[in-house]
């Protein structure tokens, strides 16, 4: 994967927009359906020139399409979850985050003896109605990880806001060897690096479901479910939308995403071949945003400032040595 993945990201929407991200994280699914706009007028009776039948209008009918919000409001519903480190939403459909959005900067990711993530268990969020909720027992025998949207190691300042990140709304199906214990935690190693240059740095991530084409030309949406019955569904890539923040210059920001397909990735590669437009990464995860940016404010191309680069570090023992929080690895190795 490299730069040419800006032209092949297609749409795949979702119903959640960012920038309603600090609105309520209200879970009542009673909640009234938005405001509809006006219904059209419809145009006095008339008669079809062709069958001579009269054109009637849906209220001459009784048509009323809306009167089913009597039963209530369809969908979507958005699981807001407001924690300490982060905010999710999550998707009820796939089981996984539609996005999880982080905050950090040098003091909060700074080791406290008294943290440690030995403490912290995987668990599942008892605010999800059953029926939409991950499972640990759909991890179970996998082969995948349980991947961390917002890191454990973004949360160090307190145990709770680590135990926060190992709740299952805050976690997706993750290749392990080569991704999410190499590749995937540099890259995370990367964003609190940024710290030493921004005084905050807010972090958006998520799974993706990317198109590719197949050899009779066409272009398709295929991925893995898990569990028993599967229900949760493995992404083909993840995204991560990095915005760095200076106190002293309050009228620029520096921007940059990345888009990374859910496997083994040499370390060896670039990380800026990873690297998309922001326009791309809306159209390919169907979020919104810098809506809201004031035309004021420049945004920088964050990679333009800083070395957008990994350190290769070995993450493996700590991930073997924590496993499902209790010293033992939880899950078998991923499948090649």
């Amino acid at each position: 994967m490299n730069r040419k993945v800006a032209g092949s990201v297609a749409g795949f929407a979702t119903c959640y927009s960012f920038m309603g991200l600090f609105s309520s994280g209200n879970h009542d699914n009673t909640n009234p359906p938005p405001p509809l706009p006006p219904a059209p007028v419809s145009p006095p009776a008339s008669r079809n020139s062709k069958s001579g039948n009269a054109i009637r209008s849906p209220e001459e009918l009784g048509i009323n399409p809306s009167g089913f919000f009597k039963y209530g409001f369809p969908g979507p519903v958005n699981d807001l979850e407001s924690k300490q480190e982060f905010v999710s939403c999550y998707d009820r459909r796939n089981k996984n985050p539609y996005w999880v959005l982080e905050h950090i900067n040098k003091d909060s990711i700074t080791s406290n003896r008294d943290v440690d993530r030995k403490y912290s268990v995987f668990k599942e969020d008892e605010k999800i109605p059953q029926k939409f909720r991950a499972l640990l027992k759909d991890y179970f025998k996998s082969g995948y990880d349980r991947g961390h949207q917002a890191p454990a190691a973004d949360a160090k300042f307190n145990q709770l806001a680590m135990n926060e990140t190992f709740d299952l709304t805050n976690i997706a199906p993750q290749v392990g060897d080569g991704f999410n214990r190499d590749y995937w935690a540099h890259l995370e190693d990367f964003c609190r690096r940024l710290t030493k240059k921004y005084d905050s740095v807010r972090i958006i991530t998520g799974p993706l479901y990317l198109p590719k084409k197949f050899p009779d030309g066409k272009f398709r949406v295929v991925y893995e479910v898990i569990g028993n019955p599967p229900n949760v569904a493995v992404p083909t890539h993840f995204f991560k939308l990095v915005v760095g923040e200076k106190d002293s210059d309050p009228k620029s920001v520096a921007v940059s995403a990345f888009v990374l397909p859910n496997d083994k990735i040499s370390n060896d590669t670039p990380l800026t071949d990873f690297q998309v437009p922001v326009e791309a990464l809306e159209r390919s995860s169907g979020l919104t945003f810098f809506n809201k940016l004031d035309s004021s404010v420049k945004v920088k191309n964050m990679c333009h400032e800083v070395s957008c680069s990994i350190i290769v570090r070995d993450f493996s023992n700590k991930m073997k040595a924590i496993g499902d929080g209790k010293g033992q690895l939880a899950l078998p190795a991923p499948r090649n």
